[in-house]
């Protein structure tokens, strides 16, 4: 480890490139960390070097430029698992955004890019398991090797369209990003259609899913192969009180039943013994009512971005998000001082963008 990293210090560039176990275990962690230079290859085992903490002096060198590819769920697992920040990224995946490309996978790009094929049946296997069988490591490999030729190619065009310092913000706001607290209460927050159950079967959710957990810690599996979430939304609704009628509601297997059965009807009906006023509520923002003026301007404002993103051949919501848009045309802002007091803009977004808008808001108050 000492003389990999005397080695990487010598260099500009690095690419990296993460394997985790999160398909296998509870609590995923980091089971390979892949860095390559122009000129070597290196597999850091952190099963077998649990302190990893001399990486930072690699990951935090602004000097030094760290290439990845969809950076954000690596950029939270280092930071997560050992406490390392990332200085001067380069994302390959946002900067093929911002070249306008519709499909940015490493596979696609590096097709389109290179005629180059990566082997993908290797992704969702157990990267926790050791030994590693050869094949997995020459594959782990193969996800670095093309970045840094990848990422000249891209610094080439971004620059010559002007876009350069677009990404670089972007993928500076990026290596801010970090993984939520598995300990963030209530579960169903977490759930997608949690939002549309009465409180009562919000709180039967709420138990089941706190079961659940419990038994995947236990069993240190993943929450999806103890048992599905779309099952427990519909256990939750039909709130069964005995044993006969969870059987009836048909979501879980035989296996299931006889396993958790009984525990999951006395968990049910403690919930549906909770009094009103202890049941929980699923958290409502009232809609803001906006007025025919902003909503004139809001218009204008995304006709102008669709013209723009077309004529950049950029996606619409890479120039521009919808939040951002309605964000000015709430604030209606007069002046470029007003503009670019908005903190949800970018600086490179009101740079390149911040005149055009005030001429539609402009535009859109003389009409």
């Amino acid at each position: 480890m000492a003389d990999a990293l005397a080695d990487l210090c010598r260099h500009r560039l690095i690419a990296v490139d993460l394997e985790a176990d999160s398909m296998f275990h509870f609590k995923e962690k980091i089971c390979l960390i892949q860095i390559a230079t122009e000129t070597s290859s290196y597999i850091i085992d952190p099963l077998s070097i649990p302190d990893l903490s001399t990486l930072s002096e690699i990951f935090s060198n602004p000097d030094m430029v760290k290439i990845l590819h969809g950076a954000d769920y690596d950029i939270r697992s280092l930071h997560r698992d050992y406490g390392i920040t990332i200085a001067n990224l380069f994302d390959t995946e946002m900067a093929s955004r911002f070249l306008g490309n519709a499909e940015t996978g490493l596979n696609t790009v590096l097709q389109k890019r290179f005629g180059v094929f990566l082997e993908k049946k290797y992704q969702k296997k157990d990267w926790s398991q050791r030994p590693l069988p050869a094949a997995m490591i020459e594959y782990a490999a193969k996800d670095t090797q093309y970045l840094i030729p990848l990422y000249g190619a891209h610094l080439k065009e971004l620059t010559d369209k002007g876009r350069l310092e677009w990404v670089l913000e972007e993928c500076r706001d990026l290596t801010l990003v970090r993984s939520s607290s598995a300990n963030e209460r209530p579960l169903f927050l977490k759930v997608k259609g949690a939002g549309r159950l009465d409180p009562r079967s919000l709180a039967v959710l709420e138990t089941l899913l706190e079961f659940r957990r419990t038994l995947a810690e236990a069993k240190d599996r993943p929450l999806f192969k103890v048992m599905g979430t779309a099952a427990l939304i519909k256990i939750a609704i039909a709130q069964p009180a005995t044993l006969e009628q969870l059987i009836e509601t048909r979501v879980l297997s035989e296996k299931q039943i006889n396993m958790y059965g009984p525990a999951m009807v006395k968990r049910i009906r403690d919930a549906l013994d909770l009094p009103a006023d202890a049941l929980p509520r699923y958290p409502r923002f009232r809609t803001r009512r906006i007025s025919n003026e902003e909503s004139a301007r809001l218009k204008r404002l995304r006709q102008w971005r669709e013209q723009k993103a077309k004529n950049l051949e950029i996606d619409s919501g890479v120039l521009i998000n919808n939040a951002a848009l309605s964000a000015i045309a709430e604030a209606d802002p007069k002046t470029s001082e007003n503009l670019n007091a908005l903190p949800m803009l970018k600086n490179w977004q009101k740079k390149a963008l911040g005149p055009d808008i005030l001429s539609v808001l402009a535009h859109s108050e003389n009409r």
